[in-house]
């Protein structure tokens, strides 16, 4: 199983609003070994969330959804998430008395309906705590939905990560190696044979390749491993003779 997002909103779409959720949950799984399988952008039809979410509870994958939970017309995860699992909205037991604490503690004033709408989730779900304003997100099986706010869905997720998929986390140490090379004979398609050679005796290991030009020209490729520390290395040693043996120019990225 892997791990992957949604980032819902029509205004991350149409370039109103920038994405502050894709960098750093890439940053927050890695500081606990984990790594992004996937991220897919979505706007607020309840059709297409649908359709996603349903996808997405049928594959298995631990999945992060960021936004639509709110409780205005354009806010259609919390409904699109039940029509995906078949279940009705309901109002959720725990989540009156986070509105009790925030609306008549906190702030002084009466629970509308309109406030009430917060907490209404699908059926089955439990909770996920927000610590800014107590409004909470929902998770069920595997999926955690949280708000659009990065200040908010951040802490929310981190508090997801370490209360349910401790035992997931990789505390291995992992380090990355690449190798700069340069000249006309460092190009990809001329080099395919060499990582598929080492993708298939190091299947512990991910390969990655990544080609850097300025405008038509082209500066170099980056060819490296990540993983074990020592499997690394002795995948680097491979990778460098056969690169030496073709006499492509090389250094080390630093």
């Amino acid at each position: 199983m892997g791990f992957g997002a949604f980032v819902i909103g029509d205004e991350i779409l149409s370039g109103k609003r920038e994405d502050r959720h894709f960098r750093w949950l890439a940053e927050a799984l890695a500081a606990r070994g984990l790594r992004l399988s996937w991220l897919t952008c979505l706007g607020d039809d309840e059709e297409a969330l649908t359709a996603a979410f349903r996808r997405s509870f049928a594959g298995g994958d631990t999945v992060f959804s960021f936004g639509g939970i709110g409780n205005t017309p354009d806010d259609r995860t919390r409904q699109a998430a039940a029509a995906a699992l078949g279940v009705p909205l309901v109002v959720h037991p725990e989540g009156e008395a986070e509105l009790h604490a925030r609306f008549c503690v906190e702030l002084g004033v009466e629970i509308t309906p309109e406030r009430r709408l917060l907490i209404h989730f699908p059926e089955g779900c439990a909770l996920i705590p927000n610590p800014v304003n107590r409004i909470p997100g929902f998770h069920i099986r595997r999926h955690y939905f949280v708000p659009g706010f990065p200040q908010m869905a951040h802490p929310m997720i981190e508090w997801a990560l370490d209360h349910f998929h401790r035992d997931e986390f990789v505390t291995a140490p992992r380090v990355e190696r690449a190798l700069l090379l340069t000249g006309p004979d460092a190009h990809e398609s001329g080099l395919l044979g060499l990582m598929e050679r080492i993708v298939a005796a190091y299947p512990d290991l991910r390969l990655f390749s990544l080609p850097s030009h300025r405008g038509t020209e082209r500066v170099h490729l980056e060819l490296g491993v990540e993983g074990a520390p020592e499997r690394v290395e002795k995948a680097m040693t491979e990778i460098l003779q056969e690169i030496e043996r073709r006499g492509i120019g090389w250094r080390w990225r630093e």
